[in-house]
């Protein structure tokens, strides 16, 4: 008998821990597969998504920052306003999108941004606008501010408080209308989450169309693994900092996309990783409430990854 999660599960202090609604034994046979399988299309993919391997950081940073601002110029050229939703994490995607955009001399204003989350207490009141873990000081810093004269008009751009995030639906739905573009930009949690739409959410719906609804949601609990991975990979291993609850949007925001540029750069270097098992999840899993992120290849677009995080996922002692 193998000694893994699965045969030590019952009784141990991980028991109730992981979702619900997650096969632990179908999880782990997905990850298993072979890495140069991690592309291989499955029937539930849109026929216009494609993952994409890119052999370095660099070349990810670049490539995913291509892809954006290459949709900003796009939608310039054929006078068309587009929306973006945007992510903070990963982020390095946004140094090479100003420098495009700059290099193309492609002003933004018909640009309108709209920030998928933001830390919140329980009743959805966010961090200060240049608090140095809020995600608005992190666009402004990384995107916003760099592209200078080029730049998105300010009211052009929106942040996941408690007073702008319930507005989002009705106001991307105006910019569709009008023959706007809906682009949404993430990244795959630890959990497999969208934004912070968490799998845990599942089991308050009774229907897939249920699921589906809703725009947002205000002091949305974030499972455990969620406020480790940020304690990981944005406050320097200092849980202490991590709030319990933040504001996001939800699948009936995300899953109305006409495109997605998704980017997965989870490796910490020296064989350490934390995303891989997240990606092949999302790949390969059916479409499933419990995986929110399983429903992104169901939508056009392109999902940039590091290709080491296609493995092989098995033990390496660091």
């Amino acid at each position: 008998m193998a000694i893994n999660l699965m045969s030590t599960l019952k009784g141990s202090l991980l028991e109730g821990f992981y979702p619900a609604g997650w096969d632990l034994d179908a999880l782990d046979e997905i990850c298993s597969r072979p890495p140069e399988s991690i592309v291989r299309p499955e029937r539930w993919w849109n026929k216009r998504f494609a993952p994409l391997a890119c052999e370095s950081l660099a070349d990810f940073d670049t490539m995913m920052g291509h892809e954006i601002a290459l949709e900003i110029a796009n939608a310039k050229t054929a006078g068309k306003t587009i929306a973006f939703i945007l992510p903070v994490g990963p982020m390095g995607m946004y140094r090479w999108a100003v420098y495009f955009l700059k290099e193309w001399k492609c002003d933004c204003k018909h640009v309108h941004g709209f920030n998928m989350d933001e830390w919140s207490d329980p009743k959805g009141n966010t961090l200060p606008a240049k608090d140095p873990a809020a995600f608005q000081n992190a666009m402004e810093g990384a995107f916003y501010g760099p592209l200078g004269a080029l730049t998105v008009p300010k009211a052009q751009r929106h942040f996941a408080t408690r007073k702008e995030l319930p507005m989002y639906g009705s106001q991307i739905a105006a910019l569709r209308k009008k023959g706007g573009r809906l682009v949404t930009v993430f990244g795959i949690g630890r959990m497999c989450h969208i934004a912070f739409w968490e799998p845990h959410f599942a089991s308050e719906f009774k229907s897939l169309e249920e699921w589906k609804a809703p725009e947002f949601r205000l002091g949305a609990r974030l499972h455990p693994l969620t406020i480790e991975q940020n304690a990981i990979t944005s406050f320097k291993s200092r849980t202490t900092l991590v709030p319990a609850t933040a504001n996001t949007i939800g699948p009936g925001l995300f899953l109305q996309s006409d495109w997605i540029i998704g980017g997965a750069d989870g490796a910490l270097g020296r064989g350490m990783m934390w995303q891989g098992m997240s990606l092949w999840a999302t790949l390969h899993h059916e479409p499933t409430p419990w995986i929110p992120s399983t429903f992104m290849p169901t939508l056009a677009g392109r999902l940039f990854f590091l290709k080491e995080l296609a493995g092989p996922l098995v033990a390496e002692c660091n």
